[in-house]
């Protein structure tokens, strides 16, 4: 049975002795990766996939840091996205997740690998405190609700650098590999278990997750979250992170990632289509005007991010700010944005595409 109070050489060296590719996880590995290459498909017949990747990376920013109770509401986090004045902590803190994220996509694009040091400053990017490795011991896990401590990570500086280069050593490795899916949760279950950083490790572990799969090519964009899956099914997240501590327990904690792989492909490949499905009505409706207004650069800026302001349009080199007022004026004419004055500013509300996200 594990004991909290031992030492780090509780938590071995990667890759699990055990066996983990039983029956049950061959059959779901099929299902999971059907729905993913589904995903990946779908994404790829896309024109701008850099519009719905911005859409859906907004959702996933938000729903990762309420896992760790950093909690905003639609309207405030997509106001922050617009407005350049200070946000909330709260806002910041989710709009530096999105920051992150991006970095670490740019950085496996370039280098085709993922390092320690480019974990090291996703984490940075998060801005969820003191940055780097912890030095400091007395660092645990405990139940919030008995407050008892239910797992002690390491605390030693040198054996975390070292289980960070076992692990990135486990992420790079090509031969005699589990299937990618399975390599995956395992991975996931070894960086929450080093857990490297004073706060932010279950926010950076969900970017590690995403990018291992672009950099496995099992998707071609950041397109696929995890944290709406969590969020519902938490107790059983964190209850079976810590059964492989002390049962051994990996088949039960690699179904959970598999399903999760396989439902949230699911729900994203509905929330691609339904926001393609969007952007063609509100093709249409542009073009109703007579296709004075209709181009697609500006069909594109109103599905980045539900606000939209004049300084928007003129930055993208769509229109000078005079004629950029009468295209959204002429957009609210036509019921397509709404008005709505915050401060100083005057934002503009893509109000169909603010209730798509707002329902997911």
């Amino acid at each position: 049975m594990f004991n909290p109070d031992r030492p780090y050489n509780e938590l071995p060296m990667l890759p699990p002795r055990d066996v983990i590719e039983t029956e049950e996880v061959l059959r779901q590995l099929v299902k999971s990766h059907k729905a993913l290459a589904e995903l990946k498909g779908t994404a790829q017949t896309l024109p701008d996939q850099s519009v719905l990747i911005n859409s859906i990376l907004i959702q996933e920013a938000k729903d990762s840091s309420a896992i760790e109770n950093i909690v905003t509401t639609h309207d405030e986090l997509f106001q922050g996205l617009t407005l350049s004045r200070a946000v909330s902590p709260q806002v910041k803190e989710v709009l530096n997740y999105r920051s992150a994220l991006w970095e670490g996509y740019d950085f496996i694009k370039n280098k085709g690998f993922l390092s320690v040091n480019s974990v090291c400053s996703i984490h940075e990017r998060l801005g969820t405190g003191t940055p780097g490795i912890r030095k400091l011991p007395g660092t645990v896990l405990k139940n919030d609700r008995t407050g008892r401590t239910i797992y002690t990570p390491p605390n030693d500086p040198n054996a975390m650098v070292n289980l960070l280069k076992n692990l990135e050593i486990y992420f790079n490795t090509q031969q005699d590999r589990p299937d990618p899916l399975i390599k995956m949760a395992v991975a996931h279950y070894q960086f929450e278990s080093i857990h490297p950083f004073h706060d932010g490790n279950g926010r950076t572990g969900r970017i590690i997750n995403v990018l291992y799969l672009v950099l496995e090519k099992l998707l071609s964009s950041p397109i696929l979250y995890m944290s709406r899956y969590i969020i519902h099914h938490k107790a059983d997240y964190y209850r079976l992170l810590q059964e492989v501590r002390t049962k051994n327990n990996w088949t039960e904690w690699v179904l959970y990632v598999l399903k999760a792989v396989e439902e949230t492909s699911k729900g994203t490949l509905a929330l691609i289509t339904s926001i393609r499905n969007l952007m063609e009505v509100t093709a249409e409706k542009m073009k109703t005007l007579g296709g004075r207004l209709y181009s697609h650069e500006l069909l594109d800026t109103l599905f980045e991010k539900p606000y939209i302001r004049v300084g928007d349009l003129v930055a993208k080199g769509i229109a000078t700010r005079n004629t950029a007022s009468r295209y959204l004026n002429n957009l609210t004419f036509i019921g397509i944005l709404k008005p709505d004055k915050i401060g100083r500013d005057i934002l503009y509300l893509n109000k169909h595409l603010f209730i798509l996200l707002k329902q997911q």
